[in-house]
């Protein structure tokens, strides 16, 4: 025991900083994350692969995870001024999303899905900016690489020629900005390439999107979201293999026969000496020899442990993982409405915060800016004053996929509420659902204008979207029939007295 650990003893307070009895075998390391990372990442990174290729409750996680953060798409609204440009921009944007992959395989969102479960499993992911030419005939001159974890390597750390420092894989300059990445030139478990093998490259900074989430400061490297998890998840499972394979085998032997002990047990039986398997079949009739008897297997049941074992088990695992139970083990029964409810708050708000903080910041705002500054340099959209205006015109909000509720016609009520009491916008509940709210205007008004035309109203009576055409154009006072004249009603009138001849 040092001078600190004595003094510690002696002084008291914190039990979390004493060496008692409790807490003799609790020896935490002191390592930065870096150094944990540089030992343990690579062995971290092939156990949670492994996990998600084998396990269902993993590879559950993985794409429950990567639904509730991407969905359909993390889809940007430009803040330009101008409606005709901005329309004009939106539908250029949705043709290239089309065109973004470099390996052809998915659009934009769909690499937004794939960053956000490379970044759960392996804690990183890097997004190649790749530029093309304008004879490459894409929309805008503009495509993305995406590299996995692996293709920076964790030991590549010195010094460069330029005199740079490198760390982990990444160059640094002499106050700390990040200048370039070395990656391999293949992947270093990928056999069916043999070519370039151990061969890297230096990749400018400008050029690779660096997508991380961070758990400790000065972190340079990602970590999987399942470390945490990873031993139960193994454990859980080989319990499981070798629950199943008693079972297996118990249940294998149907009955058992016993006979009278022959007179030498220890000479070894002929052929036609050795009993015939028994099969039996419904109703079947056993004659037995003189001394043999018939004992039914009786397998071991599982017990009543079991499925408590298992629930808090996987409980420890979701809460590692942070992903509701529900969504890790597909199990609705547990739960009632109330309780479900609460999870999927707690769970969105954290998902939230990892979009608009990780995705849309590291992610969709550089791709983007890129991407805005190729199509006004390639000629695919005209911005007049875009190098003076820049910063503005590059505004955009970054729109989620809206949460589905198990009842959404209490939460439409409620949104309703709020609408008319001035608690929130139109524009703002609308953005909410992963809309423009300018576009959805003039797809409502094109279609009002389209059911006039056609003599059609599809529209609940006392809706608030009937609006002032539910307003009686008199004072008040009905008609002989008892009716009121409404501005609908005088307007079929007036078109009827027009048609007659």
């Amino acid at each position: 025991m040092n001078w600190r650990q004595r003094l510690g003893a002696f002084i008291g307070g914190f039990d979390a900083g004493q060496h008692h009895r409790r807490l003799r075998g609790f020896q935490a390391t002191r390592a930065h994350v870096n150094a944990l990372i540089a030992a343990s990442g690579p062995d971290i990174t092939a156990r949670a692969r492994w996990l998600v290729r084998n396990n269902g409750y993993a590879v559950n996680a993985v794409e429950s995870w990567a639904a509730n953060t991407v969905g359909d798409g993390i889809k940007p609204i430009s803040k330009l001024a101008d409606a005709k440009r901005k329309e004009e921009l939106q539908r250029l944007w949705l043709a290239w999303t089309d065109e973004a992959d470099a390996e052809g395989l998915t659009d934009f969102y769909g690499l937004q899905r794939r960053a956000a479960r490379e970044v759960f499993l392996a804690g990183e992911v890097f997004v190649r900016i790749r530029p093309r030419r304008v004879e490459d005939s894409l929309t805008v001159p503009l495509q993305l690489q995406m590299l996995p974890s692996e293709m920076l390597p964790l030991h590549e750390t010195g010094v460069a020629r330029n005199g740079n420092a490198i760390r982990q894989g990444i160059e640094f300059d002499r106050i700390g900005r990040r200048v370039a990445y070395h990656f391999l030139r293949r992947h270093p478990g990928d056999s069916t390439d043999p070519g370039l093998s151990g061969e890297i490259v230096r990749v400018p900074a400008s050029e690779v999107i660096h997508v991380i989430d961070p758990v400790e400061g000065g972190q340079l490297r990602g970590v999987s979201k399942l470390a945490p998890a990873i031993v139960k998840l193994f454990l859980l499972d080989q319990y499981d293999d070798a629950e199943l394979d008693r079972k297996k085998v118990a249940a294998m032997y149907a009955m058992f026969v016993t006979s009278p002990a022959p007179e030498n047990p220890l000479a070894p039986l002929d052929d036609e000496e050795l009993p015939a398997g028994l099969e039996i079949s419904p109703g079947q009739i056993v004659r037995l020899d003189p001394g043999e008897d018939v004992t039914v297997g009786q397998p071991a049941d599982s017990g009543a442990t079991y499925e408590p074992f298992q629930y808090r088990t996987l409980l420890q695992i979701s809460a590692a993982l942070g992903i509701p139970y529900p969504y890790l083990a597909n199990d609705m029964v547990k739960g009632n409405f109330s309780n479900s409810r609460l999870a999927l708050i707690e769970f969105r708000r954290r998902v939230s915060a990892w979009q608009h903080s990780v995705m849309v910041y590291q992610l969709c705002r550089p791709v983007y800016t890129r991407w805005l500054d190729l199509a006004v340099l390639s000629g695919a959209m005209t911005l007049p004053g875009y190098e003076a205006d820049r910063p503005r015109m590059l505004a955009a909000d970054w729109l989620p996929t809206k949460w589905d509720w198990v009842d959404p016609l209490k939460d439409a009520n409620a949104e309703i509420a709020q609408i008319e009491a001035g608690l929130k916008s139109r524009s703002q509940a609308i953005a909410e659902r992963g809309y423009d709210a300018e576009q959805v205007d003039r797809e409502v008004a094109a279609e009002r204008a389209r059911e006039r035309a056609l003599g059609l109203d599809f529209r609940r009576p006392g809706s608030p979207a009937q609006g002032v055409q539910a307003v009686p154009v008199n004072d008040g006072s009905a008609d002989d029939d008892g009716s009121d004249d409404t501005a609908d009603d005088v307007t079929a009138r007036s078109r009827t007295e027009e048609d007659r001849p």
